[in-house]
Parts: C-alpha cells; structure tokens; sequence
C-alpha cells in the first residue's frame, strides 16, 4: 500500500503549482540567490534554471517538487505587492502578465578592441550595434511526443524557442516550430524532436511524403536574415534508424564516400523522381537539398542533414552525430538561431551566410503589370550574381588566368600574393632560456576580428602602373618593403627603438624580411607606412567599387560567440584574473553548448577559406576552371585582405609590447603567440596595471580580437623538444596547448 502512496504523491508532485516565470525570478533574486546556487541545490545546470524563469523550459519530477517547494518558502518572506489600478483607469476582466525575457549575461558595451575596429591609418571608427540573439535552450530529459498524426500541441512543459532575429509577439507562425528537427524512429513510431523540447508524431511513410509533410504540417524554418533575402528551408535531421526506415544505407559505402553521394538509381532517388522532387547538382549526399522548381514567391526546399554520412564533421562537430535526437536538436537549434540554418559543412554554412546578410538580388515591382520580378542589377553592397576574375596575381597555382604559365614554374613573390597566417618560430636567447615557462596566449576568433571595419573589393579589378598607395582602396599591390627596418619603428605617435632580429616581419607568413618586390594587399602595405616608412607601389589591381562587406557577418558571428560563452560562464566584462578563472574547464560546463562554440569558430574560418576554394577532384585538370570558378563569392581578394589584416593586427600588439615591455615573442602560430615568462599565467608578463591593459597591446578577455591563455610549458620542455628533433626554430605555438610534440608533426 506504501508504494500506492508513494506513486500518488509523486503524480501530485509532479503537477506541483509554479508561480509565473518573471515571478520565480523576483523571488530568486530577492533572496539574493544566483542562478548557479539555485542550479547546485537541485543538482541540475545553470541553463536549466535560466530556462525556467525565462519560460522556455519546465522543471520536471523529481526536480518540480523540490523548486515548488523552495518558491514556496520564498514567496512567504517576499510576497508579492498587490497590482493596485489608477482610479480612471479601466481594468480588463483578465490579465496576462508578460513573461520575463531570457536571462542572459550581458554583453560587453564598451568599445570594441582597436584591433578587430580599425587600423591607424583610418580616421574614424565604427560602432556596431548587437543584434538581440536567441537563449539557449536548457537540456532536458526527453519529452514526450505531441499526440496525433500531425498535432503541433506541445507536450506539458514544452515551450517553443522563437527564431532568430525575431521577438516576443513577431514570431513567423510559419516557423513556428523552430528552424529543424531531428527525425528518429521510436518503439516503431517516426518522431520529430524539435527546439524547445517539442516533439511531433510524423505519419510519411517514405522520404517523399516526410517532404511533403515537412512543407506542409511541420511549421519548420526560420525567417529571412536581411531585408531582400529569402526564409531558410527546413532542416531534417535523419537518425540511423529513420535512415532504415526510409530505405536509406545507414553509412555509406568508400566509393559512396568519395563520390559523395549515394548513386541516382538507388531506390530512394527513383522515388523522389516519380514524386516530382529533384536533387541538387551535388546529389543525395550527406547534406541533400530536395526541391520543386519555385513558382512565384513559393518556394518548395528541404535540406537534410545525415550524421552518420559524417555531415557533422568531428572536427568541426565534435561529438554533436553521437547525441541522442533531443540533444542533438538544442546543439543544431540554438546555431541555427545564432548563425544561420546550416546549410552544409560550418565552411558552407559561412560562406552562405555573406550572401544571407547581403543577397545578390532583390524583388522590384513591374510598372506595367504590377507583378514581381527580380531588380536589374545587383543589389548594392553585394558581390551580384555574376563572377568575377580575380587578378592574374591573386590567381592561385592552376587558374586558368594561368594557362601559359609553364607547369612547373614557381611563381616568386614578384608573381604571385602570398597573404597567410604566421609561421614563426626563432631560438631562445640566453635570458629567455633562464626563465621558467612558455605561456601561450591565443587570439579569440582572430579571423573575425581582422574582417571587422574592413574595406574589401565587391567588383572588378582595374590594374594601374605606378599608383599613388591609398590605404582606404582595396587591392593588391607590386611594392618593395625590404627597406622597412624594425629596429626602428613608429609605435603609435612615437619612434620606438627594438630589437628587429628578435620580432618576425610583418609583411611574410614566415618571417622573414622581404628581399625585393612582392605583392601584397592593402592592409599589410598600409602598416608599412604606419610604421613610418615610404611605399612606392610600381603596379596594382584595384577595386574601386568598394565596401564593408562583412561587417554584418562579423557581427552576427560575434554575437553568436559571445552568447554562447555567456552561457558556459564566460562574460565580456570580466576582470583578468576573474576570465583566466571562468575559462579554466569551461567547456565541462555544458557539453553540448561548448560544440557551439567549436563550430562557430569553425564557421569564421572555413567560409573564409571557401572565397578562395580549390579544386575538390571533379576530374580537373590544371588550367581549366572549377566549380567554385562560378561562383560570385569566390573571391581570393577578400581572403587575403582578411588574412593580412588578421596578421597585421597580431603584429601592432608585439610591437606595442615589446616598446613597452622588452619582451619578445619566441613563436607564433596563426592566432597564436608565445613568450618565456617567470610564471606560468599570462599575467606573469603581460603588462597590466590596476587592471588596465597596455593600450594597444594584449589584452585578457573573450571579445574577439582579444586573447585568452592557450596553454603553458616549461622552457625545459621547449628547449628539449628542439634538442630531440635537432630543430632549433621547431614552432613551439603548435604544441604548447598539451604539450605533445611526435615525429610526424615535424614531418620525419
């Protein structure tokens, strides 16, 4: 009879009356509780509590009844004032209290770091303003599923998450359901588990009524991201059982893996071909796009995303394939609201997010007939619908702008722009050998912050002989810097005496001092002179049609960065010793939120490699154009201006550094940089004072463009791995994070 009992009070407990969400948060925070205590004394995550009070989430049993039970108390020492209405005032028969927003941690106001802003030679700065961005919904156990064939009623406790850029009261209710889901097969029944912890009965019984259905029942999708551009399509998800119970191989076999695709005449293809549905050009693969042909505005596409076809790359994805269906949706839910849909892999997914933030075309209304149709022209600030050639010195290895080049000619610096990430390593001196660590510090998403305020080309090249250099026009340009001595150089207003064999050139990815001509974008030029120095350019292809095209993708990254740090513990606004102590394990955190973060970084810099991609097989043959050749964002131009930004940036905080401090860096791999120190920490050597940074130099926090501690050894341990491989310049910066330095990471 107990065990009655027991079962009967645990039903009672688990239906446990909850004040509203904007109340359990005033009780919280009137007993000056924090969000982590409360999370600790019911043994759940931070996120879950942040879900409760902002209503996206329900506690459930056993954890109902004990955060019944400690609102109840608090309501009795802070109960709440009584609504009194104004005397004129008419009072409604019902009221619906608002509920409260998210709670999330607030992102940094200040100004953003003068190295993701501007470079010295611009007179003004920009101030970009932050878009709201969607909370993370907590993990939860799994819920159960709506009832009915086609029900969109929530199960209890399940709230929806709302799209990105929209708000409270502005949610597309075609979206309604959140951007995509996740179909999986359950005691025989296929199941959609949504954002928000919904999860939908689905009735197809074969792929091409699963797209039938996710058009028209499912509410799945999100809406467009700017002005003239289009909603994403909905995203499905297919587990390994829903890929069995589709007909569809669960992995895919070498030859499938390397065509990637399954073959046209598999069962499964025919029958979306009967159905009136086609595939893209790249096929069924693991990120397959079936479509009708759009007829007016309405569009007819749905993507599908398969894991287990390793369309979640582990290197990108981490361990997101391996998540069960409900955690698997928060991980894709809450990038698809902070970035984008995916797309494909986070590299397409990037570059598909320029041309999201800045389509190619918009609609215009015909005078005539007063239909829709698409503007003449292409839309200003875009790169337009058509490709355009790059210069023959912004042609890589292969182009055909390169046809008569002899096959195994290598082109020289005077031939061809090399803009790339540092590479740099130099010996220890005799000082820096006595001391007892190597800290490494690591630039957060460097890329980023180096496309930031920057100007890029978003036309044709005009090639130009002996130019005047303009720091504020885009484009590539043939000038001698091997004069440029760093023994002496302007470190702001002031000229600054180092020691120019201990710092790396800025103008080579390598280091090493220019020794004549060479191409180079505007970006590096341009420091040649903040530095202090004349520049004669004898040639250059310019862009004179010019703007600032990636602003909006930098913010709209940034922001996604930002708040998903925020949610593992990690705030902009916190003091260095503070940060260093919110970043040590914050990815144990929250697991699944930490993929986030991974994956948008890995967005940054896969679609910037994207506007320089090179042929992926397809049968090429050098000389001949590739398929990325057709694209409008293929654009090597841009790249390289970021990526000469990106390594300008780094250079002006060791300049900055060293004038001020003596130290020098004794390796630098891309966005990171190390130097021997006395102590483990970064703040062994890193000059704050009072908590404030060296103006212009490296500076603690998680904003892009500042820099975080990517790990420390001893110098012990640097000086003897170069001993054990007989390497004296071996690149520390590639092995300080753990350590582990093998022969096949030297290439022996």
């Amino acid at each position: 009879m107990s065990e009655l009992f027991d079962a009967v009070d645990a039903l009672v407990a688990s239906r446990a009356t909850l004040p509203p969400p904007a109340e359990r948060k005033r009780l919280r925070a009137a007993h000056g509780l924090t969000i982590d205590e409360v999370a600790g004394a019911l043994k759940v995550r931070r996120a879950t509590v942040s879900g409760w009070e902002s209503g996206k989430t329900e506690p459930r049993p056993p954890e109902r009844d004990a955060y019944a039970r400690l609102l109840e108390q608090l309501a009795e020492l802070y109960p709440a004032a009584p609504v009194v209405p104004a005397p004129d005032a008419a009072v409604p028969a019902t009221f619906a209290a608002a509920p409260a927003p998210a709670e999330a941690p607030p992102l940094s106001t200040g100004p953003a770091p003068e190295a993701a802003v501007m470079t010295s030679t611009e007179n003004t700065t920009t101030t970009t303003t932050t878009a709201p961005v969607a909370a993370a919904p907590a993990a939860a156990p799994r819920p159960a599923r709506t009832t009915g064939p086609t029900s969109t009623s929530r199960p209890p406790g399940a709230k929806k998450a709302a799209p990105a850029a929209t708000t409270a009261g502005e949610m597309d209710p075609r979206f309604e359901n959140g951007p995509l889901a996740v179909v999986d097969v359950e005691d025989g029944k296929v199941l959609a588990y949504c954002v928000g912890g919904l999860v939908l009965d689905v009735p197809a019984k074969s792929l091409p009524s699963l797209v039938d259905w996710t058009l028209k029942e499912a509410k799945l999708g999100q809406p467009k991201l700017s002005g003239p551009g289009r909603p994403a399509d909905p995203l499905l998800v297919l587990t390994q059982a829903a890929l069995e119970r589709y007909g569809l191989p669960v992995a895919l076999t070498e030859e499938e893996r390397i065509a990637g695709r399954i073959p046209e005449g598999h069962k499964v293809a025919k029958q979306l071909t009967r159905a009136d549905w086609q595939l893209t050009k790249r096929g069924f693969g693991p990120w397959a796009r079936i479509y009708r042909p759009a007829k007016g505005s309405d569009r007819q596409c749905v993507q599908l995303c398969i894991p287990s076809w390793n369309a979640l790359d582990v290197r990108f994805w981490g361990p997101a394939g391996q998540l069960p269906p409900p955690e698997l949706a928060r991980v894709l839910g809450v990038y698809a609201s902070r970035v984008m849909t995916p797309r494909g892999s986070t590299a397409v997914t990037g570059l598909e997010l320029m041309t999201a933030l800045h389509p190619p075309t918009h609609a215009v209304r015909d005078e005539e007939t007063g239909e829709l149709r698409r503007a003449d022209g292409k839309t200003p600030g875009s790169l337009g619908v058509d490709p355009v050639d790059c210069a023959p010195c912004e042609a890589p290895d292969g182009h055909p702008l390169l046809a008569d080049v002899p096959r195994f000619h290598v082109r020289g610096p005077g031939e061809k722009l090399f803009e790339e990430a540092y590479d740099w390593a130099r010996p220890m001196t005799d000082d820096e050998c006595m001391r007892s660590h190597l800290v490494g510090l690591d630039v957060n998403m460097a890329f980023a912050a180096g496309a930031n305020g920057l100007v890029v080309g978003l036309g044709e090249a005009t090639h130009v002989k002996n130019p005047v250099f303009d720091p504020k026009l885009p484009g590539s340009w043939l000038v001698d810097l091997s004069h440029v001595d760093l023994s002496r150089v302007k470190a702001g207003k002031e000229w600054a005496e180092l020691d120019g064999a201990l710092l790396p050139s800025p103008f080579t990815p390598k280091g090493d001092r220019p020794t004549g001509p060479a191409w180079y974008a505007t970006p590096t030029v341009a420091y040649a002179a903040e530095l202090g120095y004349d520049v004669t350019p004898t040639e250059a292809y310019v862009r004179y049609e010019s703007g600032r095209y990636l602003d909006g993708w930098y913010s709209r990254l940034r922001d996604a960065y930002l708040t998903t740090m925020a949610d593992l513990g990690v705030d902009a606004d916190l003091a260095p010793q503070d940060f260093l102590a919110a970043m040590d394990g914050y990815k144990s955190r929250d697991p699944e939120m930490a993929i986030v973060v991974g994956a948008v970084k890995a967005t940054v810099k896969g679609g910037l490699g994207k506007l320089r991609e090179r042929p992926r097989g397809e049968g090429w043959t050098s000389g001949e154009p590739w398929r990325a050749l057709s694209r409008p964002t293929w654009r090597p131009d841009i790249r390289a201006a970021v990526i000469s930004r990106t390594r300008i940036n780094l250079h002006r905080k060791i300049v900055k550094h060293a004038a001020f401090t003596g130290q020098y860096p004794v390796a630098i791999l891309s966005d990171c940089v190390v130097y021997a120190a006395d102590g483990p920490s970064p703040l062994d050597f890193l000059p704050y004072r009072e908590g404030k940074p060296l103006p212009g130099g490296f500076k603690l926090g998680v904003n892009p463009g500042l820099v975080k501690h990517e790990g420390t050894q001893t110098t012990l341990w640097g000086e003897g791995a170069r001993e054990q491989f007989n390497a004296p310049e071996l690149n520390l910066a590639r092995y300080i994070k753990d350590g582990t330095v093998t022969d096949k990471d030297n290439g022996e």
